[in-house]
């Protein structure tokens, strides 16, 4: 362990992502970063826009006494992507990260179609695709170990790694020399997952944390029946503030080693409630009560 302190850190997802289309313009994440800095928090995900360098970045967040968090390396990590593209892209991602001073990021496989359009239950399993997953991750993994960075998997529902026997297999395929662990409590849980059991069997790897919760509405495969990803979460009552879900958050955290070093990332993707700004402000009082976190003012 590197003997630093957990941190609670917020992803401006809500601010930057509405109705499915991202932007992430710096007027978006100015007056998310605004209200990060009124609500409290301290940390933020590391997500530098486009044509900005990492100090200037720095720079930026700083003006609202943030500091830069994990962020996460994300990948199709099936027989659509180019892999000399994506090492490529693996090492000016890492090269950024590590001058913002980080020592890890995530690493998280995403939005396969079939899994997108039949969430959370694996849909068109394909044992040669995951196969050639856990090979691509491996390579990615080696590429930011080499730029200074420590990858830790993040499950991702509608990703290759999406059910619970895919992450087993990713973990322990590459082993803990190659690959970390850095879960997402929301997205195991719906897929069907006990965060809690995956915190516990990977506690010597974990190295961040996404605390992110979920209403039982679509939870039940019959309720969710035909819907695709975007539908669900468009509904507004899958994502939860952390406190207000079904997940067994307290377990959770009750199941993270007293010597974890990482951050505790706080995420609502759609908020349950009116804005942005009141599902941060509901999630940081959460945290207060609930995380072994340093005085935010200290």
């Amino acid at each position: 362990m590197s003997g630093r302190s957990p941190r609670l850190a917020a992803n401006p997802i809500p601010y930057w992502l509405r109705d499915g289309v991202a932007d992430k313009s710096p007027e978006v994440l100015e007056q998310a970063f605004r209200d990060f800095r009124e609500i409290g928090f301290r940390a933020v995900k590391a997500d530098i826009p486009e044509g900005m360098t990492p100090h200037d970045y720095e720079r930026w967040i700083s003006e609202h006494q943030l500091a830069p968090s994990l962020s996460l390396f994300s990948s199709a990590f099936d027989e659509t992507v180019d892999m000399d593209v994506e090492l490529e892209r693996a090492k000016r991602f890492a090269d950024d990260q590590a001058a913002l001073g980080l020592d890890r990021t995530m690493v998280s496989s995403v939005a396969l179609p079939a899994r997108m359009a039949e969430p959370a239950v694996g849909a068109g399993f394909d044992e040669d695709r995951l196969a050639r997953a856990v090979d691509a991750v491996g390579a990615v993994c080696e590429v930011l170990q080499a730029g200074g960075l420590r990858p830790l998997h993040h499950s991702h529902v509608g990703g290759v790694f999406e059910t619970e026997g895919e992450v087993v297999r990713l973990l322990d395929t590459l082993g803990p020399d190659v690959i970390g662990f850095g879960p997402d409590t929301g997205h195991l849980h719906w897929a069907g997952v006990d965060p809690v059991a995956m915190v516990r069997r990977y506690a010597d790897r974990l190295g961040g944390i996404h605390l992110k919760d979920v209403f039982p509405d679509f939870l039940d495969r019959d309720a969710a029946r035909g819907m695709t990803y975007q539908e669900i979460t468009a509904t507004k009552r899958l994502w939860a503030e952390p406190g207000h879900g079904v997940v067994d958050l307290a377990g959770v955290m009750a199941a993270v080693p007293d010597d974890y070093d990482g951050d505790f990332m706080i995420e609502v993707d759609v908020p349950s409630v009116e804005t942005p700004f009141l599902s941060h402000q509901m999630s940081f009082a959460w945290a207060q009560q609930a995380l072994p976190v340093a005085d935010p003012a200290s």
